[in-house]
């Protein structure tokens, strides 16, 4: 068995470009930036940033498109991907990550000093993951309901 796994957490370099493909479909492509901090041979602190270009199809890039913006924080799962192209007889190439889902980080600002009440947060930026806005009921559980 292969595994082409990758898992992503940092911050936008760029907006979301969105375009469409010739047969419709929505393809978003943005920087992320994760850091690293470590200690160097002589137990000084260090930090290294790493710069991922992100691509997104269908449903999950419109939403990408809409909700994030350049120094928002989000989680990336996906793989990676490798293109080439010539480029005036000379072979090109970019690596990047194929997003498969995705969620949002944390607002800057969320929390006690946001003049937005929750129910308006939730409406600006549903709950995704896989692509899709998480779809919740409209009436209440009834514990008595579930099977076990």
């Amino acid at each position: 068995m292969y595994l082409n796994k990758v898992t992503l957490y940092g911050n936008l370099t760029r907006d979301p470009e969105v375009k469409a493909l010739p047969g419709g479909t929505q393809v978003a492509s943005f920087g992320l930036a994760t850091n690293r901090t470590f200690k160097n041979k002589e137990g000084q602190k260090q930090e290294q940033s790493e710069f991922h270009n992100i691509v997104a199809f269908g449903k999950t890039a419109e939403v990408m498109g809409q909700y994030l913006k350049k120094g928002r924080p989000a989680y990336i799962e996906g793989r990676i991907q490798t293109r080439s192209w010539d480029k005036e007889g000379v072979k090109q190439y970019r690596t990047e990550i194929v997003v498969e889902t995705f969620q949002f980080g944390p607002q800057a600002g969320a929390g006690a000093s946001s003049s937005q009440t929750p129910a308006q947060e939730q409406e600006e930026q549903p709950p995704v993951f896989g692509g899709e806005a998480i779809q919740y009921p409209d009436e209440e559980i009834n514990p008595e309901d579930i099977p076990f």
